[in-house]
């Protein structure tokens, strides 16, 4: 398995023969609005796809999959570029809007889905502690397991939570990919994980190996790759727990 980190929750992800898209965001740096009531309002994206990034790889993706659909993980871009014939696979709230933004093969995963030989299960989250987090709507993360492939567990936008915890306990996955960045709005904890919720992770799943990304992108998300990995470091989570850089890609 390899996983490319291309910006933000955006990731190539081949398992197997397939190659599958994650929360597609391709606008370029400072073409969309900022991220409404946050502490910093820039434009987004913050930065530019990274140049090493084949746009064309990008169009031929075997599928497109979706934690959610808010914008800085499903953005006009990406919607108006990727073919319209790419399957999608997303959360059943999303399926409608997905449609309607004109993609013809939108499967809804509502517990589980099997596509061409690779196991799609649906999992829980909270996208923020209490009201806020109620208000930031429905959010999933999913598990994907492949024969011959390490499991994977992408936790989507989601603070650490019994949910979390959960997935982690039931499927033990081999890899898992938090979407971090502790963004937040001016009032309010944050709404994905900060770095005390990454060493959670780290600490809960030290069979794994666990990929921190969501960072420095967006205007929201006031966690930096610099402050998290001297967090790592002080926790002795460093060997644990990986931050990559946007282009870089891991293998498994």
């Amino acid at each position: 398995m390899k996983i490319q980190l291309i910006r933000h929750a955006t990731l190539l992800v081949s398992c197997g023969a397939k190659t599958i898209l994650v929360d597609p965001v391709l606008a370029p740096a400072g073409t969309r609005p900022p991220v409404d009531c946050t502490p910093h309002p820039r434009p987004n994206p913050l930065v530019d796809l990274p140049a090493t990034i084949d746009r064309k790889r990008l169009a031929q993706v075997d599928a497109i999959l979706l934690t959610h659909t808010h914008q800085d993980h499903f953005d006009p871009v990406a919607a108006a570029t990727l073919s319209k014939d790419i399957p999608v696979l997303c959360q059943p709230e999303d399926e409608d809007k997905v449609r309607q933004a004109g993609f013809s093969s939108v499967e809804a995963v509502h517990t589980g889905r099997c596509w061409n030989g690779i196991d799609f299960f649906r999992t829980g989250g909270r996208h923020g502690h209490g009201l806020v987090g109620e208000l930031m709507g429905p959010v999933s993360g999913y598990v994907i397991e492949a024969p011959g492939e390490p499991s994977l567990y992408l936790a989507g936008d989601t603070v650490w939570c019994p949910e979390v915890e959960g997935v982690l306990e039931a499927y033990r996955p081999r890899v898992v990919v938090v979407f971090a960045g502790a963004a937040q709005f001016v009032s309010g904890g944050p709404i994905t994980m900060d770095a005390a919720d990454v060493g959670r992770v780290g600490r809960k799943a030290p069979a794994g190996t666990v990929v921190a990304v969501h960072l420095e992108a967006f205007n929201h998300c006031l966690l930096t790759r610099r402050d998290l990995t001297a967090y790592l470091e002080g926790e002795g989570l460093a060997g644990q727990v990986l931050v990559p850089r946007d282009g870089d890609i891991l293998t498994f």
